[in-house]
C-alpha cells in the first residue's frame, strides 16, 4: 500500500539547551536548576496543521485520513501521533464510502503496520451500523480490528445490537469474536452470527 501525503506542513524541531546560569544562594533556586540539568534533551518532532493522508494501491483511493494536527516523531520507531483526534474514511472499488472511524486520539506505527485509536471511538458502516467503543486497534498485516474493552455493537444488517467485553473482527465485521457477549440478534439466512467467546 501506498500513501501520498498532503498537508500544510510547519516543522517544529523541540530541543533543550543549557546555557550558563547564575547561582543565587537560595534553596529554591539550587532545586530549580537541579532539575534543569537532569532533563534529557527532547526527541525531535515535526508538526502539521490541518492534514489530509491519501492511502491508495494502484491509483485507487483506498482510505484518507483527516486530522486537525500531525505530530511526526523521526528519532523513534517512527510513530505518528494525532493528539487531537482524526477521522479515517474507507473507500469501496466504486470510491463511495463503506466505513469511517473517529476518536479523539490516535497513534500510527507503519513499521508495525498498527494503528491504535483512542476516546469516544466511534465506527460508522455505510449501511448505517455504528459501533462504539473506548479503544481500537486495527491491524494492518492481519487485517483485523481488536480491542481489550467493553465495545457495543449496533449493527443494521439484521444481527441487532450487542455487547461484548472484547473482540476481535474483519475490517467489514462480518465475522465478530467477541468475548462475554449480550445482547439480542435478529435470524437472517444471509447474516452470520457473531461468534461466542474465542
Amino acid at each position: 500500500m501506498t500513501s501520498r501525503y498532503i498537508a500544510r506542513k510547519i516543522p517544529l524541531i523541540l530541543s533543550l539547551g543549557f546555557g550558563t546560569a547564575l547561582f543565587v544562594a537560595c534553596e529554591n533556586d539550587l532545586r530549580d536548576v537541579e532539575k534543569l540539568a537532569n532533563i534529557q534533551q527532547e526527541e525531535n518532532v515535526n508538526i502539521s496543521k490541518d492534514v489530509t493522508v491519501t492511502y491508495s494501491d494502484s491509483a485507487v483511493v483506498k482510505a484518507e485520513l483527516t486530522a486537525p494536527e500531525l505530530r511526526e516523531y523521526p528519532d523513534s520507531v517512527g510513530l505518528y501521533e494525532f493528539k487531537k483526534g482524526t477521522v479515517i474514511r474507507f473507500f469501496d472499488e466504486n470510491g463511495a464510502e463503506s466505513q469511517r472511524v473517529k476518536s479523539d486520539y490516535a497513534t500510527q506505527r507503519p513499521k508495525e503496520g498498527l494503528t491504535e485509536f483512542r476516546g469516544n471511538v466511534v465506527i460508522t458502516m455505510a449501511n448505517g451500523s455504528i459501533i462504539k467503543t473506548e479503544e481500537l486497534f486495527f491491524d494492518e498485516k492481519k487485517n483485523i480490528y481488536y480491542n481489550t474493552v467493553p465495545i457495543v455493537f449496533d449493527l443494521k444488517d439484521g444481527r441487532g445490537s450487542f455487547q461484548a467485553t472484547s473482540f476481535v473482527s474483519d475490517t467489514d465485521f462480518k465475522k465478530i469474536d467477541g468475548q462475554n457477549m449480550t445482547g439480542y440478534y435478529i435470524p437472517s439466512n444471509s447474516q452470520q452470527f457473531p461468534m461466542m467467546g474465542r
